[in-house]
């Protein structure tokens, strides 16, 4: 993960909007507020200097163009965590919420922490196609899962008409996405030979091994505690005082968690040595569902370590 070295010349933080961005430039502290349209955003950015820092938020995919400008400009960007900015910009007491406070924060908050902030990068096209996919594919489940509901629920003929009609359109839009998938991974070897890797541990089956290849690029580039807690895993201490707080698991990718949650719980019937430390811990008192979450941090540290060395051979 690539950060600044040094301290940037001059911070901008963009609060971006569908049609418009607000820029507040740290070297003359003024906002000035631009079309979103990447005619207006190169115009903006002609002529800068490439030791700046450009700082904005995740919006929906309303940021994809201005970040493709200030890459193309020689400029480094952060997209920063929407609520890191917000603790960030309460612990000044500011309550208040417009378009210029917001832009003005986050070229603040860079400025303050650029020596920590992860550079953003552009993500490979056929990574970008499976991730999306993916993530079509989740929510065509979830409503699958909804509809299913209802049909089951008592009601009138004709609801359950509209649903079993659902039920069908949704099924042929799957397996429509289960082809592109398909498609995708057979022409590409890097995302095939990830997706193997994670099949070959016990309970990892076809479709968690492609949500894990699609949510976690940076599997196989982290430590063991990064790839825990980045996959949302890792148990966080709750300790004051003398009281020592029950440890729970939080943060990081909840989509990767509820990924993991299901691989754990075939891996703990699965014949392998997963079993058989699900199955330890168990035996020492602790409950199934802690049982199930070691086995989830497990995993995620299994695939990174797995991944790690596959890179290492190739290179």
């Amino acid at each position: 993960m690539k950060v600044l070295q040094q301290a940037p010349a001059f911070v901008l933080g963009f609060d971006v909007a569908k049609d418009t961005i607000t820029v507040f430039d740290s070297r003359s502290e003024q906002v000035e507020v631009i079309d979103n349209t990447r005619a207006a955003l190169h115009r903006y950015l002609k002529g800068l200097a490439g030791d700046g820092l450009a700082v904005c938020e995740p919006t929906g995919g309303y940021e994809a163009v201005l970040l493709e400008e200030l890459l193309a400009a020689g400029v480094c960007c952060h997209r920063a965590d929407a609520l890191k900015t917000l603790a960030f910009q309460r612990s000044f007491g500011t309550l208040a919420k417009t378009d210029a406070i917001d832009a003005r924060a986050l070229a603040h908050y860079g400025q303050e922490r650029w020596s920590s902030l992860v550079l953003f990068s552009p993500v490979p096209a056929q990574q970008a196609m499976l991730c999306a996919l993916v993530a079509r594919r989740q929510d065509l489940v979830d409503l699958k899962v909804a509809e299913t509901n209802r049909l089951k629920a008592p009601g009138m003929k004709m609801i359950k008409a509209s649903c079993k009609a659902i039920l069908r359109g949704i099924a042929r839009e799957l397996a429509k996405i289960d082809d592109e998938i398909d498609k995708l991974i057979a022409a590409c070897q890097t995302l095939r030979r990830r997706i193997e890797i994670c099949q070959s541990l016990p309970g990892v089956g076809p479709r968690t091994a492609i949500a894990l290849a699609a949510l976690m690029p940076e599997l196989g580039s982290l430590s063991r505690r990064r790839a825990a807690a980045l996959a949302g895993v890792a148990p966080h201490p709750k300790d004051t005082g003398k009281i020592r707080g029950y440890r729970k698991m939080r943060g990081g990718r909840p989509e990767v968690r509820t990924v993991l949650f299901m691989a754990a719980l075939a891996a703990s019937r699965a014949k392998g040595h997963l079993r058989q430390v699900y199955q330890r811990l168990i035996d020492n008192g602790k409950k199934p569902i802690v049982a199930i979450a070691a086995l989830m941090r497990k995993i995620i540290v299994i695939l990174n370590a797995k991944i790690r060395d596959e890179i290492a051979q190739l290179s």
